[in-house]
């Protein structure tokens, strides 16, 4: 397939190459920006809700509490020592519909707006000067999320750990996985599911353990993958409204790259920001 242009099946979100979980030691902190920009898609709506809980109005039942030895749950290594959980999403499911849970959406804010889990704030790990989050009791129990399936919700679960939080975990099928299963969902659209474009590069392996970053040039859609020993990385974008001509940056801390998304899938962004035709290097 010329532009690696994968549609999201059924099932298939967790599954996606390049989305499986890894260690860093270069993440954001809560204080970290977005990028800025002037794409005309800025959403309209987005959720005043600041609590993370959903509405009892969603839940149809409440489950009995889950059995379950969350010391057993995968876990993603960060730096500082800390180990984030992975939660299995039926696990998240009833946590959710018990109350149990605050539940933090840590994608960009077109993709929180296109649709997320009813409840969930906007809570990126790019980092918001407007994060509800931020004040939530630091004893509570915390469930993070993105799509990819956790590289963004990992990060974000991390950064709580840094700033004190005791008990934060990611799902670990990630969003995509919540909206084929029909779960509560709100937003603009919840109907609807991104292709999955693959990005692929070659950075410096000197900044192996650091983020490769995608994002749209409003800020309002990125994706984030660690940068592996040998330099390489794979981005998996699940963007809402984008195609072959819309411009994304991709971001390594060496260089910084603009082009339209279907040149950046159609080779490999190397290490001089450069895309090319052909196997890694």
């Amino acid at each position: 397939m010329d532009r690696r242009r994968l549609l999201v099946a059924v099932g298939a979100a967790a599954g996606l190459t390049g989305c499986t979980g890894g260690s860093s030691d270069g993440t954001p902190t809560d204080a970290g920006t977005g990028s800025a920009g002037t794409d005309s898609g800025t959403p309209e709506s987005i959720s005043s809700e600041a609590d993370g809980y959903p509405d009892p109005s969603v839940i149809d039942e409440t489950p009995p509490a889950p059995d379950v030895d969350t010391s057993s749950f995968d876990t993603i290594a960060y730096d500082q020592g800390i180990e984030v959980p992975l939660v299995p999403i039926d696990v998240a499911y009833d946590w959710y519909r018990r109350r149990e849970a605050r539940f933090a959406d840590a994608r960009g804010e077109r993709q929180y707006a296109t649709s997320h889990v009813t409840g969930a704030v906007l809570s990126p790990a790019s980092g918001s000067q407007d994060d509800p989050a931020t004040a939530w009791p630091k004893g509570d129990r915390i469930v993070t999320y993105c799509g990819c399936p956790h590289h963004l919700s990992s990060m974000r679960a991390a950064q709580f750990y840094r700033n004190g939080y005791e008990e934060v975990y990611a799902i670990d099928e990630g969003f995509w996985e919540w909206h084929r299963l029909d779960y509560p969902m709100a937003g603009d659209d919840v109907e609807y599911q991104p292709y999955g474009y693959v990005i692929e590069g070659a950075a410096d392996p000197a900044s192996a353990g650091e983020y490769a970053w995608a994002r749209t040039a409003d800020g309002g859609q990125e994706e984030a993958h660690p940068i592996g020993s040998d330099g390489t990385y794979e981005l998996v974008l699940h963007f809402s409204d984008v195609t072959d001509e819309t411009p994304i940056t991709v971001e390594t801390p060496a260089y910084s790259v603009t082009k339209p998304l279907g040149a950046l899938t159609g080779g490999v962004v190397t290490r001089d920001g450069a895309v090319v035709s052909g196997t890694r290097a």
